[in-house]
């Protein structure tokens, strides 16, 4: 079973058939056990999940959450050591599995003729010149709240008022598609995303130079590849995020070693990408700091934090999440 839309879906798989073994990926954070008290559904979610034999989450942290919050809301019996809950005389196993991608594939695939080609159509569409962009940084997201769009739009602000020399050096590109935007809250968040992108570009843009596009659509995943290998710095600075797999897509499209991760401490990824620049999202001067670090680093250390980068992530590809996964639920036949 996969992600949170289907917490119901374990229980009701159980009653049809008591046997099955079933096991549940959980691809979102569980937040701490004082914030899922005020949800009304806590019961019928939590006694959804416990009918897994296998329940399974990016990261230990979010393990913990999940066994503090059972604790607080249903009489049973938590083994912190074990890692397991048992309900109802159901045992069921909470595992850390962070997923990951095909990194090899990913790999082959960007320096094809046709990611090239539209690199080079991109270039065109973000007028990116040798004279008005020596750097280019880029962030790929939905436009969601728990993103950090507005937070990362303005330490991009804060970057070009503490570092006016960057002015026609750099351009930052923002791509990503609408989300719910008959909601209140994200018709309100485009919104503001909207003001902030046209408050810097009045502020910082010159006549042959505009800091920063937005982009709202959807992009497939070759469009994303031409994005990726053509960023030197890569920004993924959500505010909490179960992984992240732009940070670790991101890296396997580096195959020249020519490229930086700037990465949200409140990532899955950033427990394992420790090569990173790692951020706090909403520290505006410290996230512009990384930035200018990003844009000076040296030569040598751009690429020795990407050969790191890219080693964890080929060892720890898809293939070794799927199999420690599914061993897992085998021990249990």
């Amino acid at each position: 079973v996969q992600d949170y839309h289907l917490a119901l879906l374990p229980k009701l798989i159980k009653k049809a058939s008591p046997k099955t073994l079933v096991a549940h990926f959980w691809h979102i954070p569980w937040v701490n056990s004082e914030a899922f008290r005020i949800c009304p559904a806590k019961k019928e979610i939590l006694e959804g999940l416990l009918s897994n034999n296998l329940l399974a989450f990016h990261i230990r942290h979010h393990c913990r959450n999940f066994l503090d919050t059972v604790e607080l809301e249903l009489e049973a019996r938590v083994d912190h050591e074990r890692t397991s809950v048992v309900y109802q005389g159901h045992e069921t196993l909470v595992r850390a599995f962070p997923i990951s991608i095909d990194f090899d594939d990913l790999s082959n695939k960007v320096d094809s003729k046709e990611i090239k080609s539209k690199a080079a159509y991109f270039k065109k569409e973000f007028s990116l010149t040798e004279s008005n962009c020596r750097f280019i940084a880029f962030s790929l997201d939905r436009i969601d709240y728990t993103k950090g769009i507005p937070e990362r739009l303005r330490a991009i602000g804060r970057f070009f008022e503490k570092y006016p020399e960057y002015k026609e050096k750099i351009i930052f590109i923002q791509v990503g598609a609408l989300s719910r935007i008959h909601i209140k809250r994200y018709k309100e968040l485009n919104d503001e995303i909207d003001n902030i992108v046209e408050e810097i570009n009045w502020k910082y843009s010159s006549d042959n130079w505009t800091p920063v596009f937005f982009r709202r659509r959807t992009f497939d995943f070759k469009e994303k590849l031409a994005l990726y290998r053509l960023a030197n710095i890569c920004i993924v600075s959500p505010l909490h995020d179960g992984m992240n797999l732009v940070a670790k897509e991101y890296i396997a499209s580096k195959n020249d070693l020519n490229g930086t991760l700037i990465l949200s401490q409140f990532t899955g990824a950033a427990r394992e990408l420790n090569n990173a620049l790692s951020i706090n999202p909403y520290d505006p001067d410290d996230f512009a700091d990384k930035i200018k670090e990003a844009v000076e680093m040296s030569d040598a250390e751009r690429i020795s934090r990407m050969k790191r980068l890219r080693r964890v992530v080929r060892i720890n590809n898809i293939y070794k999440w799927a199999d420690k996964f599914i061993s897992e639920l085998e021990k249990l036949h």
